[in-house]
């Protein structure tokens, strides 16, 4: 009998044929063959103290679990399950057909069935190939049910799936799934940080449009605070959106309490972070920071603080939505489709420029760390704002001067509807997305304001990736004044923050 089951390469998931036989030769011999790792070769001890655990017969002659296709390596403990009742299926006579079944599930010494890593995409792969039923721990019910119009049957350990295939006796888990989305997410509110009037419209038009940002401003400014402050103005998920960011954190171990991810992702990894560890890798491929924040927002405090060989690995993900990580067990690709903030000090001692406090630098030291971040990346980098110290005036302001969040969310909502209406019938989800190859359809400009645009970009001397990335901002403030056309103010406005004037 062939029990199925499910691999993962990256998010990618291929069906486990699991078959076995019992033989002549070493009695008590339990082999696995077809590529395992070390952690589906232990489920030999695992598989055999769970049977016995529960009462019945383990096969006392030779036994062989083959894993087919066999050039698929397997990898972690989640064939425990399959790998058990195909062992069972030589010693009972099973009175269910599950031949297009599939079980996933790891086992405990006394039977009981653990949760395991990347349930969301292997339910979601089974239901696209006409997979029946799915055979799975209780604990992941909550991460699967988000697959709508499948079948899903929770276990709480081996004794019940056994007694329903050899007693006919029916599994009765309680299978209603209420998923929490009450959690508190401690974010600052826009009204709570004062002034920084020009700060917030810049975050305001990234957000609308899904444009990358990279504050400048000397320490104890606000850039750390404005950049946490950002989720508060985002838009909530949507359905398709929570299905893509809980599979990233499903195969990276990753779920919270809830075993759903319903709020939008706020990445804030060290500067001395690897690179592997920010774009993703290792010896069986993991989403890095950059996947895990996808539809979401990568912070990366300190910029110029990372090592240049990760910024520069920041390039091809910023520009495509997705990254390639090639290891001997093969190449998989991880979307990222990030928001990237960056904050920096204007120098190393971080008062460039300050009226109130002199730079000690010297031109070698300020010249050296504005090396650290490269042409190609500030080129795609769509806001450069400058942050500076809030005067005393500031500072006291009245709260009631400030916007709340919701507020501008309000305004961003309505923006990204637009965006939405009008990449309809595109794989373009926002604005920041359009390509050279659409620019001018979704993006009319009239010989007048191209005129103006191209005697700024000339004496700027600006890049023809900056020509895009300025007519793609001017574009979003467009969608904020609720406007079909783009008017010469957009265009100034988006130059002005994009060059950091």
């Amino acid at each position: 009998m062939k029990i199925l089951s499910a691999g993962l390469l990256g998010l990618k998931a291929e069906i486990i044929e699991v078959e076995s036989c019992l033989g002549g030769g070493e009695m008590g011999l339990f082999t696995i063959v077809g590529l395992p790792d070390k952690a589906v070769s232990e489920a030999r001890e695992r598989v055999r103290g769970a049977i016995s655990g529960i009462g019945l017969k383990f096969p006392k002659r030779k036994i062989i679990v083959n894993l087919a296709p066999a050039d698929f390596k397997k990898h972690g403990p989640s064939y425990d399950l399959p790998i058990a009742i195909s062992v069972l299926s030589n010693v009972y006579e099973f009175n269910k057909n599950i031949s297009n079944d599939l079980f996933i599930g790891e086992l405990s010494l006394n039977g009981d069935i653990r949760s395991v890593s990347g349930i969301l995409p292997i339910i979601s792969f089974a239901k696209k190939i006409g997979i029946r039923n799915i055979y799975l721990p209780i604990d992941n019910l909550s991460e699967a049910s988000l697959i709508k119009n499948i079948n899903l049957c929770p276990l709480k350990n081996l004794k019940e799936i056994t007694n329903y295939l050899i007693n006919n006796i029916e599994i009765k888990n309680n299978k209603t799934v209420n998923h929490r989305k009450d959690e508190d997410f401690d974010y600052p509110d826009f009204s709570n940080i004062r002034g920084h009037f020009q700060a917030k419209r810049a975050l305001e038009i990234a957000v609308a449009g899904g444009h990358n940002v990279l504050m400048s401003g000397p320490p104890g400014s606000g850039k750390t605070i404005l950049a946490k402050s950002i989720i508060s103005i985002m838009p909530k998920l949507s359905e398709e959106e929570i299905i893509e960011v809980t599979e990233i954190y499903s195969i990276a171990g990753k779920l919270n309490k809830n075993n759903v991810i319903f709020h939008r992702p706020f990445r804030s990894p060290h500067h001395t972070a690897s690179s592997s560890s920010i774009v993703g890798g290792g010896s069986w491929p993991k989403p890095g920071e950059i996947s895990l924040a996808h539809r979401g927002v990568l912070f990366l405090d300190e910029f110029p603080e990372f090592s240049r060989f990760v910024l520069e690995n920041l390039r091809q993900p910023m520009e495509d939505g997705f990254i390639n990580v090639s290891r001997a067990t093969g190449t998989v690709s991880f979307p990222a489709r990030f928001m990237l903030v960056g904050t920096m000090n204007p120098c190393p001692c971080g008062y460039y420029g300050d009226k109130n406090k002199e730079c000690v630098c010297s031109a070698n030291q300020l010249g050296n760390y504005q090396k650290k971040v490269s042409g190609p990346i500030k080129d795609r980098i769509d806001i450069s704002i400058s942050v500076p110290r809030l005067k005393f005036e500031e500072m006291t302001c009245s709260k009631k001067e400030e916007e709340k969040s919701f507020l501008i969310a309000q305004r961003i909502n309505i923006a990204q509807k637009i965006q939405k209406e009008r990449f309809s019938n595109s794989k373009i989800f926002s604005n920041s997305e359009i390509n050279h190859e659409n620019i001018d359809i979704f993006c009319k400009l009239d010989f007048a304001k191209t005129a103006f645009l191209k005697n700024v970009i000339g004496k700027l001397n600006l890049s023809s990736r900056a020509y895009f990335k300025i007519i793609k901002l001017a574009r979003t403030i467009a969608d904020l004044r609720n406007s079909d056309n783009i008017e010469r103010d957009d265009l100034s406005e988006a130059i002005f923050y994009h060059s950091g004037l």
